[in-house]
């Protein structure tokens, strides 16, 4: 089987927009979902909703895979499964490090979803002289000192950071000095890399302030619609058959 050094994918040369980059993974899973429950064919209004974008913008996001599914029928879900799979790289086996093996890096590489999407750990490295030899998710943790090494001996392009971010940049730059390309990372950090490398960052505490965010939002647009409703009521007129404290007239007209 390929690895990930030899083979690259071809989104770039056939002119693929990042956007629809981005949004390839967001089908693949869907489809993924259906191909298990035996869905033969889906419409790009039912994939779309699936995904969570507008039907229009996914078979914008086809077209540039060259499939257009067919009139009164929709696309075929295990044929799109594998379009998109090649487009994306996943039909070839990545291996892959995880650097800095703490609570974060443990629970990655304890994480089944890597295999199943064409991603094999190769490796798990870590400073600290006590954790080399032990095992974590069956796979023996491997000193810093080896990394260059351990790069070189697996032909790995992607390598996963989960350090502090003291670390960060250090190891980042000794992964792309050993030939890593493709680089993920979870530390708090910005890191900066060379021309020709791709890093996507992954910062749960920035996803939490963000939607921290939307709740304060939401919560002041729910207090604004409250005190308009409260204000409305209290300046409301009386009618016409109540007096001017909203109470019955004490003689009834004639």
């Amino acid at each position: 089987m390929a690895t990930g050094r030899t083979h690259r994918p071809a989104t770039r040369s056939r002119g693929i927009p990042e956007a629809t980059v981005a949004r390839l993974p967001l089908y693949l899973r869907a489809l993924t979902a259906l191909s298990e429950r035996s869905v033969p064919t889906v419409s790009s209004e039912e994939l779309a909703a699936a995904a969570g974008v507008n039907s229009a913008k996914l078979r914008k996001d086809f077209s540039y895979l060259g499939s257009y599914g067919t009139r009164g029928v929709g696309y075929d879900v295990e044929y799109l499964v594998y379009q998109i799979s090649r487009e994306l790289g996943l039909t070839q086996d990545w291996p892959v490090v995880i650097v800095g093996i703490g609570n974060l890096g443990a629970a990655l590489a304890n994480y089944g979803g890597f295999a199943s999407r064409g991603f094999r750990v190769a490796a798990l490295i870590d400073a600290d002289p006590q954790m080399a030899g032990k095992p974590v998710a069956g796979i023996p943790v491997q000193h810093t000192d080896d990394l260059e090494r351990i790069i070189q001996d697996n032909g790995v392009s992607i390598g996963v950071i989960a350090t502090p971010a003291g670390a960060a940049q250090q190891v980042c730059d000794r992964l792309v000095g050993a030939g890593v390309t493709s680089i993920l990372n979870f530390a708090p950090t910005v890191l900066t890399v060379p021309d020709g490398v791709d890093v996507r960052k992954v910062d749960l505490s920035i996803e939490l302030q963000i939607l921290a965010f939307h709740e304060q939002r939401k919560a002041g647009e729910e207090s604004a619609a409250a005190a308009a409703t409260a204000t409305a009521t209290a300046t409301a007129p009386a009618p016409a058959d109540q007096g001017p404290d909203g109470d019955m007239p004490a003689v009834m007209p004639a």
